[in-house]
């Protein structure tokens, strides 16, 4: 893949994850600020580092499957992994100014 292919298939994948919400916070994962960043290579392949809220998040084990899913279903994707990290923690100041306008912090 060229580098405007991979940017391009980075770009779907925001897509996708804009698609894709925290069931305790009306407000999508990639506005959110769960998502720290996309890596795509030449061979189809994505790796999305991405956080919880917290470390007892309700949905650990099932959101980050759901986003590897979501993911692996464009044609330009064959294989999604999801890494979680805490570092940095997640925080308020991570949301974009569109989620903080919907949950009512501006």
């Amino acid at each position: 893949m060229t580098d405007v292919e991979v940017q391009e298939v980075g770009d779907k994948i925001v897509d996708v994850l804009k698609t894709i919400y925290d069931p305790e916070i009306p407000v999508d994962i990639y506005e959110l600020g769960l998502i720290y960043d996309v890596f795509v290579n030449e061979n189809k392949e994505a790796k999305i580092l991405m956080t919880l809220t917290s470390p007892n998040c309700p949905v650990a084990e099932t959101l980050p499957v759901e986003v590897e899913e979501k993911v692996q279903t464009l044609d330009e994707i064959d294989n999604a992994d999801v890494e979680i990290t805490f570092d940095p923690p997640w925080s308020q100041d991570m949301m974009s100014e569109e989620a903080k306008l919907e949950l009512g912090f501006l």
